[in-house]
Order: structure tokens, then C-alpha cells, then sequence
């Protein structure tokens, strides 16, 4: 899906001509949020929340809001929906998805899509049960040719796409159709090859840490990593003379934190521990949200977002970055489809198939990651994921047929595209975009 973003994203270059000057004299200006909260303390967090809607700048806050709604409402209608094993099941289940959505994530941020994500969870799981299962091959060894096979998958769709010039959307279609093909061909006849459940793979999604030291321990590790990042950066950009969050701030939001994840820590241990599925899909969020706001690469990658015309005359390698991202995508396919294979303790011809795809691509949309390209971060995936496997666990406690469960999710990405289109429109009538 290649877009056109010339009409969106302006070169920050000097003689910039603005075809609307009355709303770009009326538009908001930017402050920098840090020096409100020092000058004017609670007051600035309210200026500049204020300013942010104006300006159509919502982020997480629709998303957050869904999740406390999607709580409230069907906690209502069935007491079991907050409870320790639903919330639980709830973490492992949405994983899956969740691994797909990191690469679709990265995609999305180039303003492509990948639709061939499904079809290589499918055949990672089958690559892993085939070498495993039937020729006995070394389970880890079995796992890390499928991860593998997944990267190749995505950069020769890649490859067609950045090197050849076909667009995005029909080549990883035609990669969902031959991958497909390839599955059932690998299955064979039979169409399913059976797991051992308390092999590598087996474990991925039953595996939970059941000493209560575990989940309290990765409480206490993420709150204190945050507060000392957010406190470090902030003194070295106190250093370098650029604004930075005062120690209120960071004490704050740090408290915030705490409280979520001690919260989440009590609820795993009412039940069965701390997922491992959940453990190594934060350590996933975590690398890869590194990665795209703390490194070269992943400024590329939203400098090619913004603008791939700008971003080759920058020096970019635009192909070699594009053919990356997608073997991304692929490689998290394929984590996602060792994680579905897991749950179902096999691998089986309907991997990838049903609205799985959908599933991943709206986690990403829903999150807060743009269709149009150049804004998102991985942790949308989270937040998507747990917007979705919360409607669809909620709806099921209720006895809701499969075909309503489908109108509902489809009602909510549409309403989350459509408050993605009105929040660029904004920005654009308030000069920000």
C-alpha cells in the first residue's frame, strides 16, 4: 500500500510556502511540554493537554479510555471477566497476535502493509513441527530455522517490492496465497502434526513462573529502570541546555507505572504465576521500542515514512531499509506462529487463516499507529491486542455468536481509522502535521 504523502509532510527546510496562512496564524504554538510543567506546574500539564486536543494530538488516550469502557461494561454483565484467570488467559492469548503486530508495526510506519503475515505464522509452525516431529531434528535447532524461514519469507517480499518496484499490496498478497501453498504442502495429507506439549515450543504459551518473587520481581525491575532512564535523560538534557521533565514529573509518572504493575503482578499471582508468554512479549516491546526511537535505524525508518524523496536525497538506503523492515515483519510472523502453535499444541492446515490478519493489523491500527505512515511505536501493539482479546474474551463469557464478535471488531477499527483520519485532518487546520 504505497502512499502518496506529499500532500502531508512538508520538508523542514527554510521558504516553506503555507497555502493557508489565516490557519496557520491562528494555529497553536508548540511548546515544548517540560518547560510548561516548570514554569507553571499542575497548570502546564493542563495548557498543553488542552493544546494537544486542539491540535488533534490524542495519543494513547482513546485507546486507554476503550479499555477502561471495554472493562467496566462487561465486568457488568459477567463478574468473571475481571477475575484472576480470565485476565490471565486474557495475557497469554493476546501474545500471539501481539508478536505479529511488532513487524506489521514497522511496516505500517513505512505507509506499506504486509498481508502475508498470517500465511508465514503458518508455515513457521510447520517447519517447526515437521523438523521437530517428524524428522527429530533438535527442537531449539527446529525453532531457529523456522524463525529464519520467516525473515527470508518477508525479505523476498521485500526484495519484489523495493528492488522491482511491485507494489506492496499485491506482492505480499501473492505471498499469502504461494505461503499458503506451501503450509499445506509441507503438512501433507494429513494436515496436522502433533506437539509435544512440554517441549520448547509446547512451553511457550503453559509455562508460567509460579514463585510470587517472579511477577513482583518484574514489577519492581520495570519501575525502577524507568525511573532511572527518565531521570538520567532528563539530567543530560538539563546538561545540554534543551528542556527536560523536572523531578515531579518523573516521580509521577514513575508512581503511575508502579501502581499498574503491581496491580498486574497481585492479579498473575492469584492465578498461576507470571506468564512466560507474556514475559518475553514485553522483552520484545521493550528491544524493539529501543530500537525505533533510540537508534539510527529506526529513524530511517520514520524518515521514510514522512518522506521517501526526502529520505533518498538525505542518503538513506531507502531499498536496503525497506527490504530490512519487511524481513522484520516476516521474522515476527513467524514468532507469532510458534506462539499459535503452541497454544494449540500443533501445527495444523487453519494456521494463519480466519481473521487472523485482521486481528494483527487492527491491533496496530488500534494502538494508535497510523495507516498513513511515520507514527506509531511498537508499544501500540500492547495496547491493540488487549483492546481486541478483551472484546473477544468479554463477548465469549457472554455467549456472543462468532459472527457478532466479527461486527464488533470490525465496528472498532473502523472507528479507530476514522478518529486516525479526523486526528490528521486537525493537524493539518492547526498547522502540526
Amino acid at each position: 500500500m504505497s502512499i502518496d504523502k506529499t500532500q502531508d509532510t512538508a520538508p523542514a527546510t527554510t521558504g516553506v510556502v503555507v497555502e493557508n496562512p489565516e490557519a496557520a496564524a491562528g494555529a497553536d504554538v508548540a511548546v515544548d511540554p517540560r518547560l510548561l510543567v516548570r514554569e507553571r506546574g499542575f497548570a502546564g500539564y493542563v495548557i498543553e493537554f488542552k493544546r494537544k486536543i486542539r491540535g488533534g494530538d490524542l495519543g494513547s488516550l482513546p485507546v486507554v479510555i476503550g479499555l477502561i469502557a471495554i472493562a467496566v461494561i462487561f465486568q457488568s454483565l459477567n463478574s468473571n471477566f475481571l477475575s484472576a484467570e480470565n485476565l490471565n488467559n486474557i495475557a497469554v492469548a493476546m501474545v500471539a497476535t501481539g508478536m505479529m503486530s511488532v513487524g506489521i508495526i514497522f511496516v505500517l510506519l513505512l505507509g506499506e502493509i504486509d498481508l502475508s503475515v498470517g500465511s508465514v505464522s503458518g508455515v513457521a509452525g510447520a517447519i517447526a513441527a515437521v523438523l521437530s516431529v517428524t524428522h527429530g531434528m533438535n527442537e531449539w535447532l527446529a525453532v531457529l530455522m523456522a524463525l529464519g524461514g520467516g525473515a527470508v519469507a518477508g525479505a523476498l517480499h521485500g526484495f519484489f517490492f523495493a528492488r522491482i518496484g511491485a507494489p506492496a499490496f499485491a506482492v505480499t498478497l501473492a505471498g499469502l496465497l504461494f505461503w499458503l501453498g506451501f503450509m499445506l504442502q509441507l503438512l501433507g495429507e494429513n494436515g496436522t502434526i502433533n506437539l509435544d506439549g512440554d517441549g520448547v515450543i509446547g512451553k511457550l504459551t503453559t509455562y508460567y513462573f509460579s514463585d510470587v518473587a517472579a511477577a513482583y520481581g518484574l514489577a519492581t525491575v520495570a519501575v525502577a529502570v524507568f525511573f532511572v532512564t527518565s531521570f538520567l535523560d532528563s539530567r543530560r538534557r538539563e546538561a545540554a541546555g534543551v528542556p527536560s521533565r523536572p523531578l515531579v514529573d518523573i516521580v509521577l509518572r514513575t508512581g503511575l507505572l508502579a501502581v499498574v504493575a503491581f496491580a498486574a503482578a497481585i492479579m498473575f499471582n492469584q492465578y498461576k504465576g507470571l506468564p512466560l508468554a507474556l514475559l518475553l512479549f514485553l522483552l520484545v516491546l521493550v528491544l524493539t521500542d529501543f530500537v525505533l526511537r533510540r537508534t539510527g535505524y529506526g529513524r530511517k525508518i520514520f524518515a521514510l515514512g514522512g518522506s521517501v524523496e526526502a529520505s533518498r536525497r538525505a542518503g538513506i538506503n531507502v531499498t536496503g531499509v525497506r527490504i530490512s523492515v519487511f524481513a522484520l515483519a516476516g521474522f515476527f510472523a513467524a514468532v507469532g506462529g510458534l506462539f499459535w502453535a503452541s497454544k494449540i499444541a500443533a501445527a495444523n492446515q487453519s494456521a494463519g487463516a480466519g481473521d487472523l490478519l485482521m486481528n494483527v493489523i487492527a491491533a496496530a491500527v488500534i494502538g494508535g499507529t497510523s495507516l498513513f505512515g511515520g507514527r506509531g511505536r511498537t508499544w501500540n501493539a500492547l495496547l491493540g491486542v488487549m483492546v481486541i482479546t478483551s472484546i473477544q474474551y468479554g463477548l465469549a463469557l457472554e455467549g456472543i455468536a462468532t459472527p457478532i464478535q466479527y461486527m464488533i471488531t470490525g465496528s472498532v477499527l473502523l472507528a479507530t481509522v476514522v478518529i486516525d483520519s479526523v486526528t490528521r485532518k486537525t493537524q493539518r487546520t492547526a498547522g502540526r502535521a
